[in-house]
């Protein structure tokens, strides 16, 4: 949960307390509400200004906060909102666990992004600073990007700058090639489990979701080609290294053939690149653009992981008509990404810190890794992981059958664990209980507490293996 979240809870809790109270009566200063509440005084300070926003509270300064005078207005109606919109798209739950970030107390074992002292920040706010004096920040770009920041992302996936598109993170261009490439209503088939933002795209784009299992070498190629043949699919959505959750990496037989299936039935594969610069275990594979001559592989890739969740930048890569459609496309979304955005992420990348920050990242999130197996293996023997992943930043963890992920979740968040709960990672029912602990957010010693913390609240598995690595991700 963020800060803002934290705010609004207080918000409305001081609302149910004012509800009843005398138009004009004081509310306590903001220090006897921050040791009530246990939050920051600018937390308290947000939530007193949600209300005052509302109409309930009037600050007056150098006086406090009073209950202000209360106006009788209808109870709002929305009933004809659900008719004029239709039917739903997008999953709300699935959607509200992706962006729950839980409060600064929180142990992060959830989360997509990497904690601050694991990021460039000194080096981010230099370049910024001397990005902002100069003219390009603030003037237009072309709606594909500036040709620099272009070049230098089309060298690592040896294509022409021309194909490279530049978007505001890999979410948004996941969202902007589903709904580009396929018409509203057809298929796209995603491994299974799953990236749950891919599964939200999809589902924005008007698309019908269809999943095929995969294991320690990645999607399986018998089931693709069935669901192929079955769906007429013309998108498949991989992640070819280190998927999200479970850090498998497709194999060179299995990218040899589902080049050749996209082939046969005239499909384009989606290749989410996120996790390209967080090796851990020896040099990420190619990109699978890089052995697919015929434009069937469109790559989305970002920074936004390795150098700052708010470096919100990314790109997408398409040859051929694909990629001209996608380009032409663009300036329905917006006209370009924020000039200034864009030359910080290019002297970034052409600067002599970028190689360093990815060494040194690499070493760190072996240490967090290594620490999360580890308390694994010590704390929680009702879990089994699937597999020990060579980069990425997620483990993920088989319960005994029977166990609720919901209500593990729930708890281990009263419990002050963030962890991700399995069945937001599967297009349909999953096929057994799992979790998805995320270490490039949580130092080695919250790593320990956190599993600590979450073992207490998983049942004992009645079968005795305790936690054996297995082959099978599913």
């Amino acid at each position: 949960m963020s800060n803002d979240n934290r705010a609004a809870e207080i918000a409305s809790a001081l609302q149910r307390r004012i509800a009843d109270a005398p138009s004009g009566e004081k509310l306590p200063g903001v220090r006897e509400l921050s040791r009530e509440f246990q939050a920051s005084a600018a937390t308290i300070s947000a939530a007193l200004s949600r209300l005052s926003a509302l109409g309930h509270v009037r600050a007056e300064p150098g006086r406090g906060t009073f209950v202000a005078q209360r106006q009788h207005l209808a109870a709002p109606d929305f009933s004809w909102q659900s008719q004029a919109l239709g039917p739903v798209r997008v999953d709300a739950d699935r959607a509200s666990r992706l962006g729950g970030y839980g409060t600064p107390e929180h142990i992060p074992l959830s989360w997509g992004y990497l904690a601050p002292e694991l990021l460039p920040n000194d080096e981010l706010r230099r370049i910024s600073a001397r990005a902002a004096k100069g003219d390009r920040a603030w003037a237009m770009t072309p709606p594909a990007g500036s040709p620099e920041l272009r070049r230098i992302l089309a060298a690592e996936y040896r294509v022409d700058p021309n194909d490279v598109l530049v978007v505001s993170g890999g979410q948004q261009g996941l969202v902007f090639a589903m709904r580009t490439l396929a018409e509203p209503g057809s298929t796209v088939i995603t491994e299974s489990p799953s990236y749950p933002g891919a599964i939200l795209a999809a589902q924005s784009a008007g698309l019908t979701l269809a999943s095929v299992p995969a294991d320690a070498d990645g999607i399986l190629v018998d089931r693709l080609a069935d669901e192929l043949e079955r769906t007429r699919a013309r998108i498949i959505y991989l992640q070819p290294s280190f998927a999200n959750p479970t850090g498998t990496v497709l194999s060179r037989e299995r990218r040899a053939l589902i080049l050749e299936l996209a082939a046969r039935h005239g499909a384009f594969v989606i290749e989410d690149d996120w996790a390209r610069h967080l090796n851990i275990d020896g040099p990420t594979p190619s990109p699978l653009i890089t052995e697919d001559p015929h434009g069937h592989v469109v790559t989305v890739l970002t920074l936004s992981k390795p150098a700052s969740p708010g470096l919100r930048i990314g790109a997408v890569i398409a040859r051929g008509p694909a990629g001209a459609r996608l380009r032409a496309s663009r300036t329905a979304d917006d006209l370009c990404v924020a000039p200034l955005v864009q030359e910080i992420a290019q002297s970034l990348l052409s600067s002599s810190v970028w190689p360093r920050h990815l060494k040194r990242l690499g070493v760190e999130l072996a240490a967090r890794r290594d620490a999360v197996v580890s308390a694994i293996n010590t704390a929680m023997p009702a879990g089994r992981i699937q597999a020990i992943p060579r980069g990425g930043i997620h483990l993920w963890v088989r319960l005994p059958q029977g166990a609720d992920t919901r209500e593990i979740t729930t708890a281990a968040y009263a419990a002050g664990v963030l962890v991700g709960d399995g069945r937001h990672f599967f297009v349909n029912e999953p096929p057994a209980p799992f979790l998805r602990l995320s270490y490039g957010a949580a130092t080695p010693p919250q790593i320990v507490e956190g599993v600590r913390r979450l073992a207490e609240l998983i049942p004992e598995d009645p079968s005795g293996r305790g936690l054996d690595v297995v082959d099978d991700v599913v």
